[in-house]
């Protein structure tokens, strides 16, 4: 499996409960321009609409080599989910606060596929413990190696 964008700001901002893969609906160029690494989650979500699944505001830069097709970089993109995975996506995200927040494009089997989650919005005061947290890590790690190489 290779990863060809990552939304590293949500694993920041957000507390991961659930995680789902989804294959997504793609025109040709699209494909192409995410197998580039050409692809964006940054600011994007999942929303679920009429018993679908869909992609806001995900931006896939437009293939160059593409002839006579508009691209439309930021288009909403059908999300690919078995019934079942709809239905319970859709009651999660109807709770207080959840969202559906993409984390990754990536292949498997020749397939672009997106790991969608349901999450809720971290705490400022969650985000410092979490930063202070990796802090202490680190520098037990180094204090460690340290030791190690006297």
């Amino acid at each position: 499996m290779t990863d060809f964008a990552r939304n590293r700001k949500a694993l920041h901002d957000f507390t991961i409960e659930e995680t789902y893969e989804a294959g997504i609906s793609l025109t040709g160029p699209e494909v192409k321009s995410i197998r580039q690494g050409r692809a964006n989650l940054k600011e994007s979500y999942a929303r679920v609409r009429g018993g679908e699944v869909f992609l806001i505001g995900a931006h896939i830069s437009p293939y160059k080599n593409a002839t006579n097709v508009e691209q439309l970089p930021t288009r909403e993109r059908k999300l690919l989910l078995h019934r079942k995975e709809i239905d319970r996506l859709a009651g999660k995200s109807q709770e207080q606060g959840k969202t559906l927040v993409p984390l990754r494009f990536y292949s498997k089997n020749g397939n672009i596929k997106l790991e969608i989650a349901v999450a809720s919005r971290k705490k400022q005061y969650d985000k410092r413990r979490e930063i202070a947290r990796k802090t202490a890590e680190r520098e037990m790690e180094r204090a460690v190696k340290e030791r190690l190489r006297r």
